[in-house]
């Protein structure tokens, strides 16, 4: 293994923090706006707002797929990412420039199509920084570094979320140039992302360009769901993101069409959102090694589960940013925890490759929810649709309380 100098690492984490705050920026615009942008501005219908959910998932599970087997045999880790970074970024100005060619109902398809078409690079570079960050920074010192780069890159994408809301509610909601105007400067704040990202040092270890050194095979995908504790995990996540991601598409139809929210509103809604998984993450911790991540987690689904519901009980945009507020400390919960549970039942010699099972899987609910949620405001309205969302939640919260946390605790049975 190649070793840092403390200097060395001292700089690429000053480096990765200012690397993460621009990158923040752009990533803040684009994803915040672009569902009030399609809606309001290029006037989308209820499909093209559901495949603003579910395209990119499906660029996602691609990504992620060839991603496992291309990182294996990587000889540069930080130039795979700068080159992945610099093609997703790049978006940025095509959704700025692109309505400078293309007019009428069809600019609203392309840029649904760009934005899924950019979480290609992005899911490439997202891999790419967690392994070269993994190996730049030593163990010891990463939760250190990332308490403190998580807290300043949240504060930088709440700042990025209210300024725009606020400056876009100068406009009217229809025009389309000032999120031209955003998305360029998202597209200048990725420069610099870039440029940090090339600072950072970098030891290559003197050895030949390997072949691929894992294939994930479609028998080796199946072998997965052989261990126990880990397809029960399975069920219950896949199940309560059904439900989450189900009501994606109804949230921004809900608030922006329905309740008439504005960009200021939408801004608002975020950063309530964000504010309270800030001042949770301990409380959440706290609760789990008391209960046991399982049972903590299933309380954070049920949490989760009551969002749809109440959300559709009034169109006062005041209200529905108390409910974000309200809501996102549940939705702090289920970050935390279901990532922490995925850890807990995966081994450390194949915890890599279970990862990205389980974020192909993640990213194919997440492509077919959203549809599954367009279809039943079609069917049901939105009161109905909604309704459904939380009791598809509600059970998967009900499967870690009474059958996740249950093998659990017969696994810890067993080793005793």
């Amino acid at each position: 293994m190649t070793l840092y100098t403390e200097e060395e690492i001292r700089v690429n984490e000053r480096l990765s923090i200012r690397n993460g705050n621009f990158a923040t920026v752009g990533i803040s615009i684009v994803s915040n706006f672009s569902a009030l942008y399609v809606l309001s501005a290029l006037h989308a219908n209820s499909q093209e707002v559901a495949l603003l959910n579910a395209l990119p998932a499906l660029m996602a599970i691609i990504a992620t797929w060839i991603g496992a087997v291309w990182m294996s045999s990587l000889a540069s880790k930080k130039n795979f990412c700068v080159r992945a970074s610099v093609v997703a970024r790049a978006f940025y100005f095509i959704l700025a420039f692109i309505p400078f060619v293309i007019h009428g109902a069809i600019l609203t398809l392309v840029v649904v199509l760009l934005i899924a078409l950019m979480n290609f690079p992005q899911s490439f570079a997202t891999l790419s920084w967690q392994s070269l960050i993994g190996d730049l920074i030593p163990e010891q010192r990463r939760a250190r570094f990332f308490g403190l780069r998580n807290r300043l890159t949240t504060i930088v994408g709440m700042l990025s979320t209210l300024i725009p809301g606020i400056i876009l509610q100068l406009f009217p909601v229809t025009s389309i140039p000032p999120y031209q105007a955003f998305f360029t400067i998202a597209f200048l704040a990725s420069i610099f992302e870039i440029y940090y990202l090339i600072l950072h040092t970098e030891r290559q270890a003197n050895r030949p360009k390997r072949r691929l050194a894992f294939v994930l095979t479609p028998g080796m995908f199946l072998a997965f769901f052989r261990k126990s504790v880990y397809r029960k995990f399975l069920i219950g996540a896949l199940l309560f993101n059904l439900g989450w991601q189900m009501a994606w598409p109804l949230f921004n139809i809900y608030q922006i069409k329905d309740a008439g929210a504005t960009a200021i509103w939408v801004s608002l809604f975020t950063v309530a959102n964000q504010l309270s998984q800030i001042l949770t993450f301990t409380l959440w911790g706290k609760i789990s090694t008391r209960l046991g991540n399982s049972i903590t987690f299933g309380i954070a689904c049920f949490g989760m589960a009551v969002s749809p519901v109440l959300t559709v009980l009034s169109t006062n945009l005041v209200y529905l940013v108390v409910l974000n507020l309200l809501t996102g400390m549940f939705v702090g919960g289920v970050t935390m925890l279901q990532f922490n549970h995925l850890l807990q039942v995966t081994s450390k010699a194949q915890r890599t490759a279970y990862i990205a099972h389980f974020n192909i899987l993640l990213g194919l609910v997440g492509f077919i929810a959203p549809e599954i949620g367009v279809l039943f405001l079609s069917l049901f309205h939105m009161d109905g649709a909604m309704g459904i969302a939380s009791v598809v939640r509600a059970a998967g919260g009900f499967f870690f309380i009474f059958v996740v946390a249950n093998v659990g605790r017969k696994a810890k049975a067993a080793l005793t």
